[in-house]
Formats: structure tokens, C-alpha cells, sequence
């Protein structure tokens, strides 16, 4: 599903001329298989966000290869990756990213308005989604009159309702206490299971790591080690 060989990545740091070449990842070689919930683990630092941001098409690495379906990613224009993330992707961002002024169903349904989906097909698949996720009684409510857990609820619906067939998560409970940490986590393996969703999700929380089938951890650039924690 997603193979990176041989990535590297540098930031320049310092005024204009005098810059300084700071390498972020070094020689990054990772496999991801269709349907794996992957954890990538590492302190503040470590080079894991912007692992993420590559793989995502955000950013265009110094060097190597991201292929993800079959697809090289690297060397495509900024409109072809944009496409390629909307057939492909669904994201789930720490901070939630909810419109304040969308309802939980009009932020899950916003995505398919913008392709052009008809409105019952929309109301279809909300509905179904709202159900998958338990947000069926708060479908009405707006982001501010509903918790933490329910935000993240939405916002992972909202990241499901294109069909992606990989989800990137950016810190998905780090916004959360302990108790909410696992509903997410369990709402998540639940997703994998029922649609086979591959899920690459980054964090610096140990526990959130040993819910993925496979756990990378990085380290200064670096993939140090691998360890497995569900079979």
C-alpha cells in the first residue's frame, strides 16, 4: 500500500544566504500494508510529522521514493498530488479542524458537497456514518455544544465519508483525556476492521502505539527499530 525507500529531507534554517541545511529524515525506509493500522512513534522532533506531511503529498523530499497504491509520488505537480489525496486520503488532525458554524452532520457531509454528490446519496451516507461512529443523537449539534471525543468522532467521519482507502492521523488524541484516548482507539481498530482502511497514525504516546498492529519508532531522521503489538 505504501512503500518510502531511501528518504531524505533537510530544512534550511537562517536569513537569506547564509542558510544552514538541518537533515529532518535520513535514508527513511518503511513498508505499509493494505488494511495495517501503523503507528510511527517518536518524540517532538523526530522527524515523524514530517514523514506524515510526505507521504501526504504536502511536501516534495530532497531524495527517494514514496510510492503509495502503486504510485509514485514524488515528481508529481502540485494539482496532480491534490487529486491523488482526494481519491486516496482521509486526514484526522489533533485540533480537530471542525467549521464552528456546520452542524456534526453538515461538517461529516461538507466533503461530499464539494464533489458534487447528490444531496439523498449525501444523506445516505451521513446517516450511516453518524450510526458507525455513535453521533447519531447529536447530528444537530455544533462543534462548541459537543466533547472532545465527540469532535474527534466527527472529524473522523468527516475523513471517512469519501471512502478514502488510507487514513492519516496527526496526533488524534493528543487533544483528549485518558478515558476519551481509548473510545478513539477503539472507534479506530473498529473502523479498520469493518472497511479495511489502512491507518497511518503518528504520535509521540506509547500508549497509542501498542493499539497499531505495528509500531515504527523514530529517532533524530530516523527509523530505529520496529516492534509488533496486535496480531
Amino acid at each position: 500500500m505504501i512503500t518510502i525507500q531511501d528518504l531524505n529531507h533537510t530544512f534550511k534554517i537562517g536569513k537569506k544566504g547564509q542558510e544552514k541545511s538541518v537533515p529532518v529524515l535520513k535514508d527513511v525506509n518503511l513498508e505499509i500494508n493494505k488494511g495495517e493500522v501503523v503507528a510511527i512513534l517518536g518524540k517532538s522532533g523526530s522527524g515523524k510529522s514530517t514523514l506524515l506531511n510526505l507521504i501526504a503529498g504536502f511536501m516534495t523530499p530532497e531524495s527517494g521514493s514514496i510510492q503509495v497504491t502503486g504510485e509514485e509520488l514524488v515528481g508529481k505537480t502540485e494539482a496532480e498530488k491534490a487529486k491523488f489525496r482526494l481519491q486516496n486520503y482521509g486526514f484526522i488532525f489533533q485540533s480537530f479542524q471542525l467549521m464552528p458554524g456546520l452542524t456534526a452532520f453538515e461538517n461529516i457531509e461538507l466533503p461530499l458537497k464539494l464533489q458534487g454528490v447528490a444531496k439523498q446519496q449525501r444523506l445516505i451516507r451521513v446517516k450511516e456514518l453518524l450510526q458507525q461512529v455513535g453521533l447519531t443523537e447529536v447530528s444537530d449539534h455544533y462543534p462548541n455544544e459537543l466533547s472532545g471525543g465527540q469532535q474527534q468522532r466527527v472529524s473522523i467521519a468527516r475523513a471517512l465519508i469519501g471512502r478514502p482507502s488510507i487514513l492519516l492521523a496527526d496526533e488524534p488524541t493528543g487533544s483528549l483525556d485518558s478515558e476519551t484516548e481509548q473510545e478513539i482507539l477503539q472507534l479506530i481498530q473498529l473502523l479498520n476492521a469493518h472497511y479495511g482502511i489502512t491507518f497511518v497514525i503518528i504520535t509521540h504516546d506509547e500508549e497509542v502505539a501498542r493499539s497499531a498492529h505495528r509500531q515504527y519508532r523514530m529517532h533524530d531522521g530516523a527509523i530505529q527499530e520496529e516492534l509488533t503489538y496486535v496480531s
